[in-house]
This record gives C-alpha cells, structure tokens and sequence, in this order.
C-alpha cells in the first residue's frame, strides 16, 4: 500500500522534491557554501560524513515533512546510511512523510555534439535491487545539454529512455534529466529540440509505464505544457541549474504545472555555524518560498 500512497503523493501533492544528492564531484562545493572549507576534513571519508551530517540536518528539520516536502532525492552513501537510526529512506518516508528517490548516475562523460552522455553503469541492476529493498520509489539521472544540436539532443534522450526502461523493470520509477545548461546563447532552441525529444520516446514507452522528468526552466514560459499532460509522465519537476532562489522560484511561477526539485537553490543561506533555532528558521523559509512557487506554478 506504501507504493500506492507515495504514487499518489509524487502525482497530486502540493510541494516540491528536495534535491539532497550532491555527489563526489559536489560535495566540496556543497560544503564550502555550508561553511566547511576543504582543509576542515582529511580524507574523503571525513568529508562524506560531514555531508551526512548536514543531510541529516535538513531532514530532521521541522519544516521538512510531506505537508510541503513531497520527496527527497538521497546520494547513494546517504541511501546507505542512518538518520536517527533508521536506514536514511525509512526514516523519510515514516519519520518525516517523503518518498525517497536515489541518484544512480555515475557522472557525465566528455563533450560530444554538445552534450555530455552519462558514463556508462555497468552495476545499476545490483543497485536497483538494492534501492528497492531499501524502500527506495524512484531514481534521478542526469546528462547535460550545451548547445542546440539535434544529434546530440536525441543522443541524450535516446540514453535517458534506454536507462529508464532498465530502471521501470525494477518497479521504480526514473527522474529523467536532461539539463540544459542555463548560460548557453540557445538555449531556447536547446529547449524545443529537447520537448519534441521527450515527447517522441514518451509516446513509445507501453501505456503501463509512467516516467518523471527534471527540466531546467525553460526561456518560453509553458514550454514543457504537452509533457506535462503526456499520460506517461507521473509529474514533471525543475532543477534550479544556477539561478538564484529567488530568480528560481519566479520562473518556477510562471510555469503552470511544473514543481521545484531544487539543490543549491534549497539550501542558501544554511550554515554549520548556525545554531539550530537558526538553521530551522532559515530552512523553514526556503522551504516555504520553493513551496509557493511550485503551488504557484
């Protein structure tokens, strides 16, 4: 019954999805703007503890929960890991009402046709089988767009669908996301090229088959509309890519249908310094401001 709840909470609940998944290449960028700098730690152990800990942080925080946090997205270590002693996507989805969704890319691959490709998964079967025993509903993999090629477009989206496919026989379901890079001087064209693309595979997948997508917000207000309503997509999420919250969120706004799966933008202002009256307020606020403007949109 739990997969029935969450389906309907990610399809229907007004919120946003936490991006919580900085990884190895991240994390010291993530922890430099929470104010650790990279000669606080020793070892890339250290360093991924340090991040579990402001993880662990954020989600023990009492703004989020499932009234406004509809799911998380969690690191693989994190997945791995405890909060308050339960494995970390239990104690989401238990404790604090969110569904957990994992991050299962391995990174991306050198530029070619103006794309970068994921690099190739060889163990994602044994880490799915792991995620769905952890109580895991979905998976998030990124690729990204750098310019409005067509060849290299339709590369990034045949790979995201190829992948997903893998990830729906698992019984989760796939965030699919193909960034378009947000300083790119076409990145409109970029944008159309990228929805004829999606709409194309989506109109492939069995009719049984529902897929996510995480979008930058596009140039063209509504844009991404036909995805939105497209019978296999489940929801249809935006990533910040850059842009400040505040810029973030009035974009967000503007695009009817479209919710928040924001990273950096979800975690402004947040210290290791502030005490924890602080930190709350400050993570309460954000997550109020994101909240907005995904019920806005």
């Amino acid at each position: 019954m739990s997969k029935h709840r969450q389906t309907e909470q990610v399809r229907t609940a007004p919120g946003f999805i936490a991006a919580l998944d900085q990884s190895g290449g991240s994390t010291p960028k993530a922890l430099r703007l929470y104010g650790i700098e990279e000669d606080q730690y020793d070892s890339e152990e250290q360093m991924f503890d340090l991040i579990h800990e402001m993880r662990s942080r954020i989600a023990r925080a009492p703004a989020f929960t499932g009234d406004k946090v509809i799911g998380a997205i969690l690191f693989e270590m994190t997945m791995d890991r405890q909060i308050d002693g339960k494995p970390s996507a239990t104690y989401l989805w238990e404790d604090r009402g969110v569904v957990p969704f994992l991050k299962v890319d391995k990174g991306l691959a050198d530029e070619r046709d103006g794309v970068q490709l994921m690099k190739p998964m060889p163990d994602l079967d044994a880490l799915l089988a792991r995620a769905v025993q952890a109580g895991i509903f979905g998976t998030k993999m990124r690729s990204v767009i750098n310019a409005a090629d067509p060849a290299g477009i339709k590369a990034v989206v045949a790979q995201q669908f190829e992948i997903g496919r893998q990830i729906l026989a698992h019984g989760l379901v796939p965030i699919i996301e193909p960034e378009v890079t947000i300083s790119i001087p076409d990145k409109a064209a970029a944008e159309t090229l990228l929805r004829d693309a999606l709409a194309a595979h989506l109109d492939a997948l069995p009719e049984d088959c529902q897929v996510m997508l995480k979008l930058t917000l596009p140039e063209t207000d509504n844009l991404y509309a036909p995805l939105i309503a497209h019978p296999r997509v489940l929801r249809v999420v935006a990533l910040s890519g850059g842009y400040s919250r505040d810029e973030a969120n009035a974009r967000l706004a503007r695009n009817t249908g479209m919710i928040a799966s924001f990273s950096r933008a979800l975690t402004e202002g947040l210290s290791a310094q502030q005490s924890d009256a602080e930190f709350n307020d400050t993570i309460a606020a954000s997550i109020d401001s994101i909240h907005r403007a995904s019920v806005q949109g």
